[in-house]
């Protein structure tokens, strides 16, 4: 018992060891364990030898066998010192900053998207400032041809969506002969945008360049992550032998990092939660993959595209889409074959995918998020209702003789043998399973964690509200405000989960152990805690799913005491 009573407790201490650590990262302190990405950085800072991450970007890739790595590795000393001005493209979803210098995407602010941190503002996903690098570029290698270093001339144009249902812009460079013209085209109320790179040697020699497209992040989670669960940053490749494969940054600085490295087909991608960059290049169209570390806590993928021989005064264009938005299903599947895998529904994604697709038809009956959740938990307790009924007659049957049981441990204090064979007979006379009550449930817990999964990565719950005081499904229940010192949430339906989780502690049986009794009783707080920082549809499944625990527990309950049921 002794022992029982300390591995408990150092349980129970290492549990609230871990939820302090948690919230001391979530608070942006210092983790006693894991050393965040922002620490990293400081670290690195720290160290004189560290080369300092480039707020501009990264540099050129090497051009492999293609050429000699001098001739692509850095660019010619006056387009490294050029400035360049920004050009902007607005349309109905977006509004796009393009550095005339490299021609590169520099800031991608989603008018439809409002930003976790600061509501009042829209979300900035690509973006060049001194805490955060996302950009978007592309270039060629295997010579000295115009890269994502060269300063490029913007043509002029429109900058707006005006009556049309496109915008253009087109930047121009040439170097030593050769030219390359960008063309980005923006389509209204889409977040996809084509590109077009075309060639033109104006040479007297054939040139054999390679087009290279990349996507460069630093290593750092979406502001307003939160530590209680977790979602995954990084970038994504996806070809049709290989399938999805996800990426971790800090297997890529070590160089550990896998991945397929050649294919004719696919996408690579710069994922995050609810939202998702990718590249896709012409397809049929070989190319080389590459993921590296640039400098400290700054990464970049990307395709390397041999465009092949290109004979004097000819062109060559190749076509590419850069889709940088939400991670909507029907949107993602319908631009590439695998795209809709960066929307994370985890292990289970082959339960939780069919659950989704139930909640967007039942979304489509009841026009609201909130509702929708607690008509699918419900669906889901009736699936399930007769498994959840054996469940609860046993736990009940185990209340009911529960002092018997205790009546028996006394009398075989010193006896376990005869303790256990008193038991199992008392078992046998009263029909009842010691099993019984946790069988049925754990067949249900992988649908339950799926339905969690699914719930976290919908990206359609972002923004949306349920009733009163919930505006926003995907943060916190706020309802009481926060407190100032911890940042931290109080909000009525995690206090709405203690209470509920503490109604069904006090229906279960109580564990002979007063220590574990204790332990148990106090669960709900820690959890309640937790649920805290949740995103409140979560918390609104949880509270919905144990109301209707409780109610079909306490009836089976009820019935059990008053000998109607067996």
């Amino acid at each position: 018992m002794d022992i029982k009573r300390t591995v408990l407790w150092v349980v129970f201490s290492f549990s609230l060891l871990l939820l302090w650590d948690s919230w001391m990262r979530h608070n942006g302190h210092q983790s006693m364990f894991f050393p965040s990405a922002n620490q990293t950085q400081e670290q690195a800072a720290a160290n004189p030898a560290a080369p300092a991450a480039s707020p501009t970007g990264s540099p050129v890739p090497q051009a492999g066998t293609a050429a000699p790595a001098s001739a692509a590795a850095v660019p010619a000393a006056g387009a490294a010192a050029a400035k360049g001005e920004t050009i902007t493209i607005t349309t109905d979803v977006v509004k796009a900053d393009f550095d005339t210098v490299g021609g590169e995407l520099k800031r991608l602010e989603l008018l439809n998207q409002r930003d976790v941190v600061d509501p009042t503002k829209n979300l900035v996903l690509f973006d060049s400032a001194a805490g955060h690098t996302y950009l978007a570029e592309s270039g060629l290698i295997g010579g000295a041809f115009p890269n994502h270093k060269t300063l490029f001339a913007a043509e002029s144009g429109p900058r707006t969506l005006s009556n049309g249902d496109t915008v253009q812009l087109v930047f121009n460079a040439e170097q030593d002969g050769v030219k390359l013209t960008k063309t980005f085209t923006f389509k209204r109320g889409s977040y996809l945008i084509d590109v077009k790179h075309t060639v033109t040697n104006t040479t007297a020699a054939a040139i054999n360049p390679t087009l290279y497209l990349q996507l460069v992040r630093d290593g750092n989670k979406p502001g307003g992550e939160s530590h209680f669960y977790s979602t995954f940053t990084g970038p994504a490749v996806y070809t049709e032998a290989e399938k999805f494969e996800k990426l971790d940054f800090e297997k890529i600085a070590t160089g550990k990092q896998e991945h397929v490295k050649k294919a004719d087909n696919g996408w690579i991608a710069m994922v995050q939660h609810y939202f998702v960059s990718a590249i896709i290049p012409p397809q049929q169209a070989q190319r080389d993959i590459y993921a590296e570390q640039v400098s400290p806590n700054l990464y970049r993928v990307g395709v390397k595209l041999p465009l092949g021989t290109i004979a004097p005064n000819a062109s060559l264009t190749s076509d590419a889409q850069l889709y940088s938005g939400p991670t909507v299903n029907k949107t993602l599947e319908a631009i590439a074959p695998g795209l809709d895998l960066v929307r994370d529904y985890g292990h289970l994604a082959i339960i939780a995918k069919p659950i989704f697709w139930l909640m967007t038809h039942i979304h489509a009956v009841v026009g609201n998020w909130g509702w929708t959740i607690i008509l699918l938990t419900v669906l889901i307790k009736l699936v399930f209702f007769p498994l959840s009924a054996a469940s609860y007659r046993s736990m009940a049957k185990m209340k009911a003789v529960a002092p018997r049981m205790q009546a028996i441990r006394e009398r075989h204090k010193g006896d376990p043998q005869a303790m256990n064979r008193e038991m199992m007979a008392m078992y046998k006379t009263e029909k009842i399973n010691p099993l019984g009550g946790c069988l049925p449930i754990a067949i249900q817990i992988p649908v339950f964690i799926a339905l969690y999964s699914a719930l976290l990565a919908s990206v359609e719950m972002r923004g949306a509200p349920w009733l009163g005081w919930i505006h926003d499904l995907t943060a916190p229940d706020t309802l009481f405000g926060t407190i100032p010192y911890f940042n931290m949430p109080i909000g009525l339906l995690p206090i709405i989960m203690a209470a509920s989780m503490f109604l069904q502690t006090k229906l279960n049986p109580t564990p002979p152990d007063p220590v574990q009794a204790k332990v148990m009783m106090f669960m709900p707080l820690v959890f309640s805690f937790m649920f805290f920082f949740f995103p409140s549809g979560l918390v609104l499944y949880w509270v919905t799913n144990n109301i209707l625990s409780i109610a079909q527990q306490w009836v089976i309950t009820k019935n059990i005491e008053s000998g109607k049921t067996k």
